[in-house]
């Protein structure tokens, strides 16, 4: 074995407390990935910390959004400054935490690095010894049902993100324009009246009728990826992926501009759409043009809107960086074209919130309505909520 292999000693165990840190911050590493990403610090070396972060990267990272986890966890780990001279003797968990941080590391990061040094000062376990998972108290059950999304770990937000696609979400139903055999009726059925009326010798037993059929509303569903709503527009998905899954939808995602996302919505597989969604997004957790993206819509999508049946979910917590004049413009445009505009907001979480922004002051203008998305018990409640705003 050539000194240095990266499959043994010291810098085999790191790589490997590195790849779990990984998976604890949500990035999805497995066993394969670690094996790999071993041998591509062997092969690269480590003369170069860029380089071995970029061998790393390649091999743990298959997703845009995990890479500023990655970057923040890969500084945690090897912070050494001679890396040459001491990363095979002394890497990550016994580095010197840096005095300063230039970037605030992001919750899930911090969550994961607290369970790295948790586990490393936890005593081994005995071979026979076997720790059973419990189920969730009633306690614990009952934070994660009010807690912010916002303020959740990373194994929390991943368990609040698997309940969330079980939530009912029963939007109310329209009479359609097609109609239907029924008892009773706005109008008679001459043609099945004469069909009996032939079938009976000619006499008329009774009066068939029709009635129109029941049908969804339409649902237009514009989802701010910024990176202020990055955690919220995740869940969403994951929500509404699930629960509109029998109701005519249309689904876009906007930060700097448009993405259709109704292709990725039409997969069975919940996790497949969200691999597929954040493969599509190009501006995803940047800033937030909110007009520019509904003149995009007016232009190329306009036929998404069925008549003035669609009810808009606008998911945005209304910090729009673009042209107030132009939103106010598109706004209009929108509220004309559809049933009922409802905004989502999760600033709607602080008690006495205002829209103080001067894009919120347009979209509270323009809105039917605010709902509150910011935890799980406001994602149970929002289909009452919305039904409450349509009586209005």
């Amino acid at each position: 074995m050539q000194l240095g292999d990266a499959r043994t000693g010291k810098l085999a165990e790191n790589i490997a407390a590195f790849g779990r840190a990984l998976r604890r911050a949500g990035v999805p590493v497995d066993s394969a990935r670690i094996a790999l990403a071993q041998t591509a610090a062997m092969v690269v070396g480590v003369d170069r910390k860029d380089d071995l972060a970029a061998a790393l990267e390649c091999v743990f990272v298959g997703q845009a959004q995990d890479r500023t986890v990655f970057a923040q966890m890969f500084e945690a780990f090897f912070r050494n400054p001679e890396l040459a001279h001491k990363l095979l003797a002394q890497m990550l968990p016994q580095a010197q935490e840096s005095a300063k941080e230039t970037v605030p590391r992001r919750a899930r990061v911090q969550e994961a690095l607290r369970a790295v040094a948790t586990a490393k000062n936890r005593p081994p376990a005995k071979d026979d010894e076997v720790e059973l998972d419990a189920a969730m108290s009633a306690s614990q059950a009952t934070r994660l049902h009010h807690a912010d999304f916002q303020s959740l770990n990373a194994s929390e937000f991943r368990l609040v993100e698997q309940l969330a696609r079980s939530i009912p979400f029963a939007l109310p139903h329209i009479q359609g324009r097609r109609t239907q055999a029924g008892p009773v009726g706005h109008r008679l059925d001459w043609a099945r009246a004469m069909r009996d009326a032939a079938r009976q010798g000619g006499e008329l037993v009774r009066l068939p009728h029709l009635q129109r059929r029941q049908q969804p509303l339409p649902l237009l569903i514009l989802i701010d990826v910024s990176g202020s709503m990055e955690r919220y527009a995740r869940l969403m998905m994951a929500f509404l992926h699930q629960s509109t899954r029998q109701v005519p939808r249309s689904v876009y995602a906007f930060g700097t501009e448009l993405t259709d996302l109704s292709g990725p919505f039409r997969m069975a597989d919940t996790d497949d759409m969200l691999l597929a969604v954040s493969e599509k997004i190009a501006d995803f957790a940047g800033g937030t043009r909110l007009g520019l993206s509904l003149a995009q819509l007016r232009t190329h999508h306009q036929r998404q809107l069925t008549g003035r049946r669609t009810v808009v979910l606008l998911i945005s917590d209304g910090l729009d960086t673009g042209s107030t004049t132009d939103l106010s413009n598109e706004l209009s445009w929108l509220k004309r074209h559809s049933r009922q505009l409802l905004w989502l907001n999760p600033l709607l979480r602080f008690d006495g919130y205002a829209p103080i922004a001067s894009g919120a002051q347009v979209l509270h203008r323009y809105a039917d309505g605010m709902v509150a998305i910011h935890n799980m018990a406001r994602l149970q409640d929002l289909a009452h909520a919305i039904i409450r705003l349509m009586k209005t």
